[in-house]
């Protein structure tokens, strides 16, 4: 999702990019023509990295930097880039009882979080669990920073844009094509996440994807944390967690738009994908449609609504 969101942008500027990977399926359309290349490798194959490579690079972005091993194998590949970016994640941070946002329990900042914040140790465990996931990210700044090399280390919050796997904004677009009369929000939808936008509540979210399909529902905003299902998404953070944009700004990061304006392309994408299950829409294989399984029990609404009267 990210990577393909860079290549498009830096096509746009006039850049011509080179795109890697191991699935040539996974390649937007809209690369084709464009001054792109895909080349096919595996970057835990030392050999392929420095192929794909070649002679250098102005720029030189990883978008799957998970581990120190992971890291460790792209400094050769640093040295001959003008610019190296890696794309790590609000995780890392850590709030003073040691809490980050994969924590079972839930991390309170006294404010946004500047890139000076405290991060979780480092650890070379399972990256693909909750717990390790940041420790892991952390070790892999580590290796990159320490090396001396002109690296910019981006930590990300809740991103957005076509390609996800886990589109969290389907919650409000399926409700929308399904033509439901309610949306339910837990927390009255006060919930803040940082997307990779701005900063909106998730009932600032809903309302801006039920605006692109000019879909008109009755809001249930509940009192309390979500019941059962009812109520419940991604962006429901009991305290807020919105990153300070402070240093980013001062280096001349100009925002593309706000959320409104940047979730238009996903839902596109979104939409060209559904198909109709003949009990709404569904999403197509290759996208986790089961993260969102226990969003939508209609049944459970409709004995909510109906005891509610």
């Amino acid at each position: 999702m990210i990577g393909r969101a860079t290549s498009l942008r830096l096509l746009a500027a006039g850049w011509e990019v080179d795109v890697t990977g191991r699935d040539t399926s996974h390649v937007l359309v809209d690369f084709e023509n464009k001054g792109r290349a895909f080349l096919s490798m595996n970057r835990d194959i030392p050999s392929e990295l420095s192929a794909a490579m070649g002679n250098g690079a102005d720029l030189l972005v990883d978008c799957i930097c998970y581990t120190a091993a992971d890291a460790t194998s792209l400094l050769p590949l640093a040295r001959d880039a003008t610019s190296t970016v890696m794309i790590s994640s609000k995780a890392v941070y850590v709030d003073d009882a040691g809490n980050h946002s994969n924590s079972f329990v839930a991390p309170r900042f006294d404010g946004p979080i500047l890139e000076s914040q405290p991060t979780i140790a480092p650890s070379d465990g399972d990256y693909t669990t909750r717990e390790s996931y940041g420790a892991n990210k952390v070790a892999a700044e580590h290796v990159l920073l320490d090396s001396g090399l002109p690296v910019t280390v981006i930590r990300p919050s809740k991103i957005h844009g076509s390609g996800a796997q886990r589109p969290r904004e389907w919650i409000f677009i399926k409700r929308a094509l399904d033509r439901r009369p309610v949306n339910f929000l837990a927390n009255r939808g006060a919930g803040i996440d940082h997307t990779s936008a701005d900063a909106p509540s998730a009932l600032e979210i809903s309302r801006a994807i039920a605006g692109i399909f000019d879909q008109k529902w009755e809001e249930v905003l509940l009192d309390g944390d979500a019941n059962g299902s009812l109520g419940k998404h991604p962006w429901d953070a009991q305290y807020p967690l919105v990153l300070d944009m402070t240093m980013a700004i001062d280096l001349g990061y100009v925002p593309v738009g706000n959320y409104r304006e940047t979730v238009t392309d996903e839902v596109e994408w979104l939409v060209s994908l559904v198909t109709d299950g003949g009990l709404g829409v569904e999403l197509p294989p290759g996208v986790d449609g089961q993260f969102f399984d226990s969003l939508f029990d209609y049944a459970a609404e409709d004995r909510y609504l109906t005891d509610r009267h």
